[in-house]
């Protein structure tokens, strides 16, 4: 490790703190109807969609029609896309003559988008064609990240509204979160990718010849659209299949800062939604100084594991970091940062392999998906997703004081903790069924790129990865057969949806209940016991659940890899 890499990890953190406020601001007021600097331009716009729709901004949801409204768009968005990548071949804008994406590849790819997940079992300048990635995977990244900002949003009115029925209006939220949020900053990204030499262009594919002599083809397309929303939704599915690794999406170490920041931005500023919206700042502050305690413990082991570097090369007399699979543009910091912040969030766009990091560095990116991408997660997503610990935190606290559990003045009675809890167990469910499955199917153990412990990690992660909708992954392990095609959508689907139902009924539960005046005896939630609490709770909760998994892979790997022995 380095002073240079720590305070490049530092600015990091410094301006994320920076802009939690002002966003944060600007946000509560998109969300609350209150008039902004775009309003004059996109309310028209807004309300012609509303239209549309058969809607208005005045009509509040009952959470269970929140519910079927999310599902049913979904649904359809699911159906688009699959369509769209069948019928490619013979649609406009396909300059490289793309064929049909196989309907195992279409439903993946579809789930996967639709999830948040970009999960990518494909090269997408080899498969998908311009109008494929345009308007299918780059629709479903504004909007199935407008669909997380909807839903935390709707939690959030859960606290913050002192009774009621409704919990907001998911068309309205999701419009909303497109126009107001998303679609500016990405236009504003966009040209600053293009700016920094990140291509965006309808052209067709570059005949290059090499020095050899032969003939190159070079993969052009609107890569930097794509990028923006890719990050900033915190969605990770890149145009190239080589990702922010390759020098057309992630030129230089600009570049690369900005999209670190972007995947982080929405989700740390919607901690400070929440506590503009329940009248007390603290309470986001709180929030956010727990993700940022698990962030910063996760960067320093990652940066250090990999600065160590591999004991067996050593012994070769070959010191420094390990920089296989690393860019040396980015180096073992940047590349360290990157891993951890990609599965904080529900991104899973890399700057490097994560399956050439070391064992102890590739088990933090594991952990961080495993407990569930609640270190500021994905847009929407990490908020609803911490809120779930957030109630079984304060039940447990309840308990042990003798007093019927509150926070921020609404009981958490039993009905919310059964919903918490089915929603926390979902993912190891998804995770780790399915990984106990595929080490013991011949067809499923065939695609193992590496034998040993490194093999087993490459089914946990992708399962990991697809349950928590992260799209990251090991790269060792062939993805695009039947049996991981299907049983990785499912897992998205799992990870996405049985997460999300539960956090609204919890929703509609909360908000139905009377706001309780704080007493002396009530727990406080914006210092920092409660923030040692929630920590706690995150990882103990999610030690006690994925601890064994973890030791047949990525412990095992380090111990093997300590002791001298290769693979």
């Amino acid at each position: 490790m380095t002073l240079n890499g720590w305070l490049q990890i530092l600015l990091y953190c410094g301006i994320i703190i920076a802009l939690v406020k002002p966003l944060g601001g600007y946000m509560t007021r998109v969300f609350s109807g209150e008039r902004t600097l775009l309003s004059p331009v996109l309310v028209p716009i807004e309300r012609g969609l509303y239209a549309m729709a058969g809607t208005s901004e005045r009509e509040d949801q009952h959470w269970t029609a929140y519910a079927f409204s999310l599902l049913m768009f979904n649904l359809l968005g699911v159906l688009v896309l699959y369509a769209l990548m069948r019928l490619q071949a013979g649609l406009p804008y396909n300059p490289a003559g793309m064929g049909a994406v196989p309907p195992e590849l279409s439903f993946n790819t579809a789930v996967s988008f639709v999830s948040n997940t970009n999960w990518q079992n494909y090269g997408g300048e080899s498969t998908m064609s311009y109008l494929t990635q345009m308007m299918g995977l780059n629709v479903q990244n504004f909007l199935s990240a407008a669909t997380g900002m909807a839903i935390a949003v709707g939690l959030i009115r859960a606290f913050s509204r002192v009774s009621g029925k409704a919990i907001g209006n998911f068309w309205v939220d999701m419009t909303r979160a497109t126009l107001y949020i998303l679609l500016p900053i990405c236009v504003v990204l966009t040209l600053v990718y293009v700016w920094l030499g990140v291509p965006q262009t309808l052209g067709p594919y570059v005949e290059a010849t090499t020095l050899e002599g032969a003939k190159q083809t070079i993969a052009l397309g609107p890569v930097a659209s794509q990028l923006a929303i890719k990050m900033l939704g915190t969605n990770g599915g890149g145009f190239f299949n080589a990702n922010s690794a390759h020098p057309f999406e992630n030129p230089d170490n600009i570049s690369n800062m900005i999209q670190m920041l972007s995947i982080f931005a929405i989700g740390a500023g919607l901690t400070n939604v929440f506590g503009r919206m329940v009248g007390n700042q603290r309470q986001g502050w709180a929030i956010l100084a727990s993700m940022g305690i698990l962030f910063i413990v996760g960067v320093g082991i990652t940066y250090w594991a990999e600065a160590a570097g591999n004991p067996l090369m050593h012994q070769l007399g070959l010191a420094g970091g390990n920089m296989e699979g690393k860019e040396v543009r980015f180096g073992t910091a940047m590349s360290s940062l990157f891993a951890v912040i990609t599965t904080a969030a529900s991104c899973g766009a890399v700057n490097a392999m994560h399956g050439s990091f070391t064992a102890l560095g590739g088990l933090i990116p594991l952990i961080n998906m495993q407990l569930g991408e609640v270190i500021v997660g994905g847009v929407g997503a990490g908020f609803y997703g911490i809120i779930l610990f957030i109630i079984v935190a304060v039940f447990v606290a309840g308990l042990m004081v003798g007093r019927t559990p509150e926070y921020l003045g609404k009981k958490i009675e039993a009905k919310e903790m059964k919903m918490a809890v089915l929603a926390i167990l979902c993912l190891p469910l998804a995770m780790l069924v399915f990984t106990a499955i595929a080490t013991v199917l011949p067809s499923a153990v065939a695609s193992i790129g590496t034998a040993g412990p490194h093999g087993f990690s490459e089914i946990l992660y992708a399962y990991t990865s697809a349950a928590a909708n992260n799209g990251s992954a090991f790269g060792g392990l062939t993805g695009n057969t039947p049996w991981y095609n299907v049983t990785l959508g499912i897992g998205m689907l799992m990870g996405r949806f049985l997460v999300i139902i539960p956090a609204l009924a919890i929703a509609g539960s909360l908000v139905a209940k009377k706001t309780v005046p704080a007493s002396a005896g009530t727990f406080p939630t914006d210092g920092p016991l409660f923030v040692g609490l929630l920590v706690g709770t995150i990882l103990i909760v999610g030690g006690l659940t994925f601890m064994p998994a973890l030791a047949l892979g990525p412990v095992v790997e380090h111990l093997v890899m300590i002791a001298g022995q290769t693979f």
